[in-house]
């Protein structure tokens, strides 16, 4: 099965970057060029352990519908989220949060396989992992942008706060 594994520094905390990858406004916003929104399950806000939310995306001029389950969580360490159902046989994003000393490593490990046996595995190969990849560094630039602003945001109320 193809795997897919990233690994993105973000200057931000931990929890504000857990957050981050959980948001699904984040997401949608990340997706906009795939006219991405989230139908039903967790619509909005951030999704949590058991919940489900339903992607519809187009990709490759065509419409998809993905729905995906929060199948295992550690706040602020990891979690991870499989296909219910969609286009793929078998889809798993495990999802993980290293604290560092200025910051976090965010890591990606996207784990699928395609059906129609020997010609989902030449689409895997040769088409899908290169473009699962490309969208999983688009979201992950969104999600690095939005926590490091939040958390330059909250360093400057911390310090005007601590002025009075």
């Amino acid at each position: 099965m193809p795997a897919i594994n990233l690994k993105t520094y973000i200057n931000a905390p931990v929890n504000i970057c857990f957050n981050a990858a959980r948001s699904i406004d984040l997401h949608v916003q990340s997706m906009q060029q795939h006219q991405e929104h989230a139908i039903a399950g967790v619509t909005q806000g951030l999704i949590g352990l058991k919940q489900t939310v339903t992607w519809k995306a187009w990709h490759f001029g065509l419409p998809f519908k993905l729905r995906v389950k929060i199948t295992e969580m550690q706040l602020n360490e990891f979690f991870v989220d499989e296909m219910v159902s969609g286009p793929f046989k078998w889809l798993r994003h495990y999802h993980a949060f290293w604290p560092q000393q200025q910051g976090t490593v965010m890591v990606d490990e996207f784990v699928f396989k395609s059906p129609l046996g020997w010609l989902g595995k030449l689409a895997d190969r040769w088409v899908l992992k290169d473009y699962l990849q490309k969208l999983l560094l688009q979201r992950n630039q969104l999600i690095k942008q939005t926590a490091e602003a939040q958390a330059i945001t909250v360093l400057n109320l911390n310090r005007h706060e601590s002025t009075y």
